[in-house]
């Protein structure tokens, strides 16, 4: 299934929405003008889970933490770029529309340092980097995900050998999401830690959800002080 738009309107301009595109965008066009220098700045600005362990064993300075929030403006080729702007493009605006846009920047980059730390707990003794903003991402679908449950979602999905365009819930689009997310880590696990970061996805995701319910949450209460 891919998320073609989502039926939620905003009532605010996603400035932030955008500008995150944007730099992503702009630092994987920096990375390309690297040339044959990109694989070394990737392994230098990328989350490499040994690399961050060996932190907290005085193996590596404490500067090398900040590859969570780098790692977060990396990625790996066009395709994974175009793919996670997507889905930020398409979800983003109504989650920074709730959150405002100082706390929604606040949030996706608490997302992108959730998600890179789950995937360093469970693969911690990995050498090979992780660059991407999906498990930021992730976290926005989190949110989306309890702040919008019933939201249509105007979603390609494949039946049979067609290709049908419907509207459905938010729940089933972003729960399948989560479901397939999940397995894939689960089935990952023992592996050799390349390829994709399912761990980040579900990590950013988790997070999304829990820092949402507090948000809706506070709001209630507020709201009911204001009435009492």
């Amino acid at each position: 299934m891919i998320p073609l738009r989502d039926e939620t309107p905003s009532l605010t301009t996603p400035v932030v929405t955008r500008a995150l595109i944007l730099m992503n965008v702009l630092a994987f066009v920096f990375e390309l003008a690297l040339g044959p220098e990109r694989g070394a700045f990737v392994v230098g600005w990328g989350v490499i889970p040994a690399r961050v362990m060996a932190v907290f064993s005085g193996q590596e300075p404490v500067a090398a933490l900040a590859t969570l929030l780098t790692s977060m403006f990396l990625h790996a080729g066009w395709l994974h770029l175009l793919g996670n702007m997507w889905y930020l493009w398409v979800f983003g605006d109504s989650v920074e529309d709730r959150f405002g846009h100082v706390g929604f920047i606040a949030f996706y980059l608490a997302s992108g340092v959730a998600s890179a730390v789950m995937q360093v707990a469970i693969n911690p003794g990995s050498p090979i980097p992780t660059v991407g903003a999906s498990g930021a991402i992730a976290g926005v679908l989190g949110a989306y995900l309890v702040l919008h449950p019933r939201a249509r979602v105007v979603t390609l999905v494949p039946i049979v050998f067609f290709l049908q365009i419907v509207a459905l819930p938010a729940i089933l689009v972003l729960g399948l999401w989560f479901v397939f997310q999940f397995f894939s880590g689960a089935f990952a696990l023992g592996g050799a830690g390349g390829g994709v970061a399912w761990w980040a996805h579900v990590g950013g995701f988790l997070f999304g959800m829990a820092v949402a319910v507090m948000l809706r949450g506070e709001r209630t209460s507020r709201a009911w002080v204001d009435e009492s």
